[in-house]
């Protein structure tokens, strides 16, 4: 399957938005506090991500 770079790109972010949503659920799911603190902060970071790829997607469809 070939994707060209925007497919590519609107992927990861629908992965990267995925992963935050769960690393969500798993830190108000677990009693361990520092497992908790560690999901929310991979959520954070992979926040990060999902916003640098929307904004790179909305950069290439402004472009047009």
């Amino acid at each position: 399957m070939n994707m060209d770079q925007k497919d590519m790109i609107k992927k990861k972010l629908l992965d990267a938005q995925e992963m935050v949503r769960d690393y969500e659920m798993f830190s108000k799911n677990t009693s361990d506090t520092e497992i908790a603190e560690t999901f929310k902060m991979f959520a954070e970071e992979t926040g990060m991500q999902a916003r640098r790829l929307q904004a790179i997607l909305d950069k290439t469809e402004n472009r047009k």
